[in-house]
């Protein structure tokens, strides 16, 4: 596989990761007592996630192994720099969206829930965990592995693009309906991450806490319900189905940090 086209070893890392996730899926859908014909809980979709993505780094290695390359390649290198740079993503990353929230109260669009605060604390390290874990997965297979492999048989920006297509795409795996209003969002964003690993000199550090932070950041409003939509405007402004994503706001949240990330490298 080490001189095999990227495409072919793209192909094979998402061909080998579902193949075997499938036997722990099927027990683990067995043992949640999921029904095919009901959509998962979010007590039974965690489960499921998190063997998902555990597998993931295992599947690399073994790809790795393959094509005589390492994680240092895709722009995962543990030191201590990384810490600084996953600090400088997350706090960029929650910083963007309470920005857009701010300005949806300020139009009345959303009302704060302040009874909901309390909820905050115990939720915390929990969304925390989950975040950093997803975070990390994500950028280490699509802006890490897939944009690097597509890097070498296509300009930067047609990599990007199709990396970020497919990091898009493949959220559909979870929930159709609430997903495809998302689509251009989650392509968007992908592209942005991209942009944070070159702002972060190749690196990936900067890219997993931008993106845990968004993760972060919704889920907690989600888990908590700390705001509320007042609906004096079309959800296709604060987001179809809830989701900041699949509306005008959460493209300006995920544009507002675009725009630093390309001000720092026209000016680098």
């Amino acid at each position: 596989m080490k001189d095999a086209p990227v495409t072919v070893v793209v192909m094979a890392f998402f061909i080998f990761w579902v193949v075997s996730w499938l036997p722990i899926a099927t027990l683990s859908a067995m043992l949640l007592n999921w029904q095919p014909n009901k959509p998962l809980q979010p007590e039974q979709k965690l489960p499921l996630l998190a063997s998902l993505y555990l597998l993931a780094p295992l599947i690399l290695w073994g790809i790795n192994w393959l094509t005589n390359t390492s994680f240092a390649d895709y722009g995962f290198v543990v030191n201590v720099a990384i810490l600084g740079s996953l600090l400088l993503g997350f706090v960029l990353g929650v910083l963007s969206l309470a920005i857009v929230f701010i300005g949806e109260f300020a139009l009345g669009w959303c009302s704060w829930q302040k009874s909901n605060v309390k909820l905050v604390a115990p939720n915390l390290l929990p969304i925390l965990s989950i975040a950093l874990l997803v975070g990390l997965i994500e950028e280490l297979v699509f802006r890490g592995f897939v944009f690097t492999q597509l890097e070498q048989d296509y300009p930067i920006w047609v990599a990007a693009a199709i990396s970020s297509l497919i990091f898009a795409l493949l959220h559909l795996v979870w929930e159709q309906r609430e997903t495809i209003p998302q689509l251009p969002g989650l392509w968007l964003m992908g592209i942005v991450l991209v942009l944070a690993r070159f702002a972060d000199r190749g690196n990936l550090g900067i890219a997993w806490g931008l993106h845990a932070g968004w993760i972060w950041a919704i889920a907690t409003i989600d888990t908590t319900e700390l705001i509320t939509y007042t609906g004096k405007v079309s959800e296709w402004f604060t987001g179809k189905n809830k989701k900041p994503l699949a509306g005008v706001a959460g493209i300006i949240c995920v544009l507002l940090a675009g725009g630093v990330f390309w001000l720092y490298l026209i000016s680098y």
